[in-house]
């Protein structure tokens, strides 16, 4: 064993035997202890209250030990320095590159931006449908209805399912001579977006509206865009090294841009980048990245939580849970190590989340009262945005703050109700609150990049490739190969039968 191994081990030893010694400290102790404010952490404008979760400063030094043990800020060094970290796929990791000023600089941003304060500009153009799936839909999707308040362009809609009703229900709002369509694939071989483009290509023949006014591309692979029927003055494209899940920043973001202009999206880099720089200089123990990724690491291999909630009390935000889903599980649902070697411990919580404060009259029951323990991350913007400058609707966003915070602490404290168990919340239940002034722009940058950051510490501290996706890969195949009914030998009876009821015919 080398002596960073046994350095490792010593570590993680102590880290058990600390989560053993914390379960016997309720939060609601644990919360008024002497010095508790040093566990809030500030970075501009933002704040993170860590409070509430079942913390000790020592704790958390053996945290800030582990990931030194692991050599975590060489690996930041080398994600940031353009090494090739993604191991399975032998490349780089460049989605931080795109959210720099230099970035923006470049030939591929100005060709976006200009076609972005053009489509703007053109008053024939009312409606923007983007048609992508995963990365290339939940990210935008999201960022497109966190910044409602900013939105000055044509409305934007969004297709990802290849259900057709997702498609048919979009078109019906839809005047076929004025909408324009953005086809948006890293490969362009996604079944799905394929799918639903040929559906949409159908319906602007029927209306009598050429192809190559009316569709777009954003996509890594040019030439299949162009086989496809893409004009190549049409197409925006993005470097091969940006996974789909951290792609928003690129031309993915081009319907983003469209519908709040260029200026308010550079903003939203802006705000990333100022998070990237923090996540990339500040030291560990005030680094806000690591110690939110460090906490998912204590949660999940010494507490022994498999779940993790994220709970924006922003309507506007209601998208974010879905896509802090895919950014955690798809990059850190793994059972192999980077260098392909079984894992020996569970990586990578199941995220799940909806908008305060519709969950507290929905799932917040098992939150506080279940015999499973799930933490959470509480999220609230301090101000509003965008509001009536009324003191009736200011109140209502500060009754909103308040029911976080008062969340916040319920989860924590509890209440003794010995004599009525059915009104007995046992507490120590963990939060960790995340606030900031308003969700402008910027501040959704920064917000979105710290829980990137977040994801790619933890995957680092499991040793897993938090930039690959092969698990999504055979699902794919095997839908392939029913319809086109090449190989059915390996499918069960039950698989077939379906087939037979959805045919009407024999197989």
């Amino acid at each position: 064993m080398t002596d960073q191994n046994k350095q490792i081990a010593a570590v993680e030893s102590q880290l058990r035997r600390d989560a053993d010694a914390i379960a016997l400290h309720h939060l609601r102790r644990l919360i008024h202890q002497d010095g508790r404010d040093d566990l809030c952490f500030h970075f501009e404008d933002l704040t993170v209250d860590c409070t509430r979760q079942p913390l000790t400063h020592d704790i958390l030094q053996q945290l800030l030990t582990l990931a030194e043990a692991k050599s975590l800020a060489d690996f930041i060094k080398a994600m940031f320095a353009g090494k090739t970290i993604n191991l399975s796929e032998d490349q780089p990791v460049s989605h931080c590159r795109l959210r720099t000023p230099d970035y923006r600089q470049s030939e591929a941003y100005q060709k976006l931006t200009h076609f972005a304060d053009n489509v703007r500009a053109n008053q024939n153009i009312k409606s923007i449908v983007n048609l992508g799936i995963g990365g290339s839909d939940l990210g935008p999707a999201m960022v497109t209805a966190g910044l409602a308040g900013y939105h000055d362009g044509p409305v934007v809609h969004y297709v990802g399912n290849i259900d057709p009703h997702a498609l048919y229900d979009v078109l019906a709002q839809c005047d076929p001579h004025s909408t324009l369509f953005i086809m948006t694939s890293k490969t362009f071989t996604t079944s799905e977006t394929l799918a639903n483009g040929g559906l949409v290509k159908g319906w602007l023949e029927q209306n009598g509206v050429a192809l190559d006014t009316a569709m777009v591309a954003v996509t890594t692979y040019q030439e299949r865009a162009v086989d496809w029927g893409i004009d190549p003055a049409r197409i925006f494209d993005f470097d091969e090294s940006v996974g789909g899940r951290y792609s928003l920043w690129s031309a993915v973001g081009l319907s983003v841009m469209i519908a709040v202009g260029s200026k308010a999206f550079g903003q939203l880099l802006d705000g990333a980048h100022a998070m990237d720089n923090h996540f990339e200089t500040a030291p560990f123990a005030s680094n806000i990245p690591v110690i939110m990724g460090l906490l998912r690491v204590w949660h999940r291999s010494y507490l022994g939580h498999m779940a993790y909630g994220i709970m924006p009390y922003d309507q506007r935000l209601a998208r974010l849970p879905a896509w802090a889903q895919q950014l955690e599980m798809e990059s850190n649902g793994k059972s192999v190590t980077r260098h392909g070697k079984p894992l020996d411990q569970p990586a990578g919580p199941l995220i799940w989340g909806e908008a305060g404060v519709n969950g507290q009259h929905s799932f917040f029951q098992w939150l506080h009262q279940s015999v499973d323990i799930c933490p959470i991350d509480i999220l609230i913007a301090r101000k509003p945005v965008n509001l009536l400058d009324d003191a009736a609707w200011q109140a209502s966003h500060r009754t909103l703050a308040i029911n976080a915070v008062a969340q916040a602490e319920a989860l924590a404290v509890g209440v003794e109700q010995a004599d009525a168990p059915h009104r007995h919340f046992p507490g120590n239940r963990p939060s960790l609150m995340v606030s900031w002034d308003a969700t402008t722009p910027y501040a959704l940058g920064r917000l979105l990049a710290l829980y990137e950051h977040i994801t790619v510490v933890s995957g680092f501290v499991w040793d897993v490739n938090s930039f690959d996706q092969w698990g999504v890969e055979l699902g794919k195949k095997m839908a392939h190969d029913l319809a086109s009914k090449s190989d059915l030998d390996g499918f069960s009876p039950a698989a077939k039968a379906f087939l037979n009821r959805l045919n009407d015919e024999p197989i």
